[in-house]
């Protein structure tokens, strides 16, 4: 007797989402079931294209329905569609989340981090963009290797933001010299960063990466008051002093009802360029201590090693130019959990209504 569309759902609702704790037909990932005779044709819909058990579910989905009677042929296709943590009816439209990247204080590698989870997310298929929002200190062209103006499109009236090792980036950096300070006040902070936001042709993102400048200060303020901000990612290194800080960051996120998606411990320890050993110049394990005290999802740790700096200094992010050193993957492992911490919170989201 030949299988049914119903038996293919009902076996499919066996498989679970492991970060959403739900199976994959209640979550609307199952589309275009079709049957033929012995053969069945499917889709899986991800919730991001960076999913960290994107091939497990895979695996568990075909099994599911290759293991019903009947059946000798699956033809799955895997997609994804990352879901939307900023209204469509806002003045970005087309992007679906944005991320605040912020520390509490200086010199902990914040736009590093910024810049290679933006690579990373962007080279595991997601549409990403990166506003460097950091005014006094917009390191961003420097470290991606990019330093022209944009153009400005006249019949749009935006500006078209350039792009670097397949992210879409603005700075004002393109539009001030590199060694002229912003010596501003904090309404022309905020006039600024509404330009870059709202004056910029973005178009269709997955996630907008905004590297905000350390502290928590009239940005921060103002990023929150423009935009509905999915979420915040915070940068710390291992010291007391900087876990501190960065908790301060944390407490300024949740006043500003921004949600922290997780925060990431850089400079975590030292690994040697000779002989691959591992070095914990500071305290180990306090970040992810206090993350666990907190309920804060506890995002990874960013190794030390030369690449890092050198990538940084020389435009080509670490992610891109040695993608297996320790650090990149490293990075690539904290671009997934990242976005699977915007599915995680965009689906609770519409669960509560």
């Amino acid at each position: 007797m030949p299988v049914t569309e119903e038996q293919v759902l009902a076996a499919l609702k066996q498989v679970r989402d492991p970060e959403l704790h739900r199976d994959v037909v209640s979550l609307g990932m199952v589309r275009n079931v079709k049957v033929d005779g012995e053969r069945v044709e499917l889709e899986l819909v991800l919730t991001t294209p960076a999913c960290p058990f994107n091939e497990q579910m895979r695996q568990m989905a075909y099994e599911a329905v290759a293991s019903l009677p009947g059946v000798r042929e699956v033809v799955l296709h895997v997609s994804a569609e990352v879901p939307r943590g900023v209204p469509e009816r806002t003045p970005l439209p087309g992007v679906r989340n944005i991320v605040a990247v912020g520390s509490g204080k200086g010199g902990v590698g914040k736009t590093t981090v910024a810049v290679n989870l933006a690579v990373a997310l962007a080279r595991l298929g997601a549409r990403v963009g990166l506003l460097d929002a950091d005014i006094y200190g917009p390191n961003v062209p420097r470290m991606l290797g990019v330093r022209q103006t944009p153009d400005y499109d006249s019949v749009a009236n935006k500006i078209i933001p350039l792009e670097a090792w397949g992210v879409k980036v603005m700075s004002l950096g393109f539009l001030v010299g590199e060694d002229q300070p912003v010596i501003w006040r904090g309404p022309i902070l905020a006039k600024a960063l509404q330009q870059m936001l709202f004056d910029v042709a973005w178009g269709e993102l997955d996630y907008l990466l905004v590297d905000l400048p350390p502290g928590t200060g009239d940005v921060q303020l103002s990023l929150a008051q423009l935009v509905p901000v999915t979420g915040s990612v915070i940068v710390t290194t291992p010291q007391d002093v900087a876990l501190y800080d960065a908790l301060k960051g944390l407490a300024t996120f949740e006043r500003l009802n921004v949600p922290v998606l997780g925060i990431v411990e850089n400079m975590s320890y030292f690994v040697c360029p000779h002989c691959g050993g591992r070095t914990d110049i500071f305290r180990r394990g306090a970040v992810e201590a206090e993350c666990q005290k907190r309920g804060v999802r506890f995002l990874g740790s960013v190794p030390l090693t030369p690449e890092v700096c050198e990538g940084g200094d020389l435009g080509r992010p670490v992610v891109a130019a040695h993608p297996n050193s320790p650090a990149a993957l490293a990075f690539k492992e904290i671009a997934a959990q990242l976005a699977a911490a915007i599915s995680v919170h965009n689906l609770a989201q519409v669960a509560t209504g």
